[in-house]
């Protein structure tokens, strides 16, 4: 079953408060002008998981709680493979789409329980769960890492 496929037949709705996160592409599920805008009220109405775990940009274990990324795509009904996420300093990673379900890669919104401020990589953080899987201990998982994303394309 592709992502499309599960996800909801009823259309996004709108946001009530300011958009956080933009995407668009290969998406079938929009809500404005062909995209799909989020407020942080919506990303967290999809459910959110918590994942603890080392990274290179703290000095001990922190708790990130988020979105996983692959019930997002569902969400908006991503059809492609890849996803380009941008930041807000204009930093752009490709994210194969495989990687959220194999790894169940979430989009962050708090760490250790607060909300994250722009100042400290947020509104929205891409955060792979490094201490489950050497292999996630690497350049090429930390530069998939996204902090301060604003949007993402899907291709």
């Amino acid at each position: 079953m592709t992502l499309a496929g599960m996800c909801s037949a009823a259309p996004l709705e709108q946001p009530s408060d300011k958009p956080i996160l933009t995407i668009t592409g290969q998406i079938t599920n929009t809500n404005v002008n062909g995209s799909a805008i989020f407020d942080r009220a919506m990303l967290e109405k999809i459910g959110m998981v918590k994942v603890q775990t080392k990274t290179p940009w703290y000095d001990s274990v922190m708790t990130f709680e988020g979105v996983p990324l692959d019930k997002l795509m569902a969400e908006v009904g991503a059809t492609g493979h890849t996803v380009k996420a941008r930041a807000l300093n204009d930093y752009t990673t490709d994210i194969p789409i495989e990687d959220f379900a194999k790894y169940h890669v979430i989009l962050a919104l708090k760490r250790n329980g607060e909300y994250m401020p722009v100042k400290d990589k947020g509104p929205l953080f891409v955060i792979y769960p490094y201490d489950s899987d050497p292999e996630l201990q690497s350049q090429t998982y930390y530069s998939r890492s996204a902090w301060q994303v604003a949007k993402m394309k899907i291709e």
